[in-house]
Order: structure tokens, then C-alpha cells, then sequence
């Protein structure tokens, strides 16, 4: 079976992005990375995609007269590598219905949350201030509403007494870290859609 081609949309250091590519090594994996986007140009995980071989382009939204003259150069980005799988690993923008249809049940999100909890920013303070038990990661398909499309798989982990925003975080990451290879096999190999 071809391995599906893969496309990670970043905007900072990639950690997320660094997991998907050490599973994507292995050779009974059935998807491929080809290629990491930035819409930074100063993304560290650019640096890191480079470092494995891994084709890179950023693209500043500045540089374009609207949302969706810059939602098309992306697409066009993804186009030429022949994607077909996108991954959004820390893309810190909310694309346009229009480009989220092109890409419809082949385009996928980590959430540092339990969804439908806490969509959006600022997740685990807002789980600690609601004293919730647990918390945790989803992947889910991406679609026109903000972390509201279908859940793939969810991890949870235990709120302990004296967690901050930022050890909460940490123990999360963890889980996002395995979470997220897992999600990309299950949806390359044809096990999940939405």
C-alpha cells in the first residue's frame, strides 16, 4: 500500500511536528512526511523538518490583500507537494470554509483539550479554574468552526492539587506527543473518517 503524503502546518518550535516525524519513520507506518509549513518564517521547527530532509516553505499573511489569497497559497504550497493528509501542529490561524472544504476529512488538529471543552486559547487555566478532575488532548478533523469537528481519539490525564497552567501543560504534551502519531496512522490507514 502507498504511504499517504503528509503535510504539518506549524507556527513555533514543531514538538508536536518532531513526534509525527520519528513515527513516520518507521517502516510499517502508513504515511509519510513531505513536507512542514510555517506561516512564520522564524518557526523553529522549521529548522528541525530541514535537519531531517523534510522540504520547508513559509509564507507571510502580511504579503497577501486577503484571507483567502493567502489560504490559496497555501493550498497551492500543499498541491505541489501532492499532499494528501494535513496536519495542524501548532498553526496558530483559522482558515477560511473555503480552503477547510477543500480539504475536508483529510485535514486534522491536536487540541490541548477534552472537546468539546475548553475550544480555543488558554485551555489548561481555564480547566484549572473550573477545578475539572481530568484534562487532556483531542485530535479531531478540522472544520469551518473553531475545534469543532469530529473527534479522532482523546488521552486524558489526572488535574492533581497543586498543578499550574504550565506543569498541567507539560503532563498534557506528554500525551499529545503519542496521541498524535497514533490519530495520523489510524486515519492514513483508512481506519477513521469523519
Amino acid at each position: 500500500m502507498r504511504r499517504k503524503r503528509v503535510a504539518i502546518l506549524i507556527s513555533g518550535r514543531g514538538s508536536n511536528m518532531s513526534a509525527l516525524i520519528e513515527a513516520a519513520k518507521a517502516p510499517d507506518y502508513p504515511a509519510e512526511i513531505v513536507g512542514v509549513f510555517s506561516n512564520r518564517a522564524a518557526a523553529k521547527g522549521l529548522e528541525t523538518a530541514a535537519a531531517e530532509g523534510i522540504a520547508t516553505k513559509s509564507l507571510a499573511q502580511s504579503s497577501y490583500e486577503s484571507r483567502e489569497a493567502f489560504d490559496d497559497a497555501i493550498g497551492q504550497v500543499l498541491e505541489a507537494w501532492q499532499v494528501d493528509i494535513v496536519c495542524l501542529a501548532g498553526f496558530m490561524r483559522i482558515f477560511t470554509p473555503r480552503f477547510v472544504e477543500r480539504w475536508q476529512g483529510r485535514i486534522i488538529n491536536i487540541h490541548p483539550s477534552l472537546l468539546p471543552l475548553y475550544r480555543g486559547l488558554d485551555t489548561h487555566a481555564r480547566a484549572l479554574a473550573d477545578k475539572v478532575a481530568e484534562h487532556g488532548c483531542s485530535v479531531h478533523f478540522v472544520t469551518p468552526g473553531l475545534d469543532e469537528g469530529p473527534v479522532i481519539l482523546q488521552a486524558k490525564v489526572p488535574v492533581l492539587s497543586d498543578d499550574t497552567p504550565e506543569t498541567l501543560a507539560a503532563r498534557v504534551l506528554v500525551e499529545e506527543h503519542r496521541l498524535y502519531p497514533e490519530a495520523l496512522r489510524k486515519l492514513a490507514a483508512g481506519e477513521v473518517r469523519p
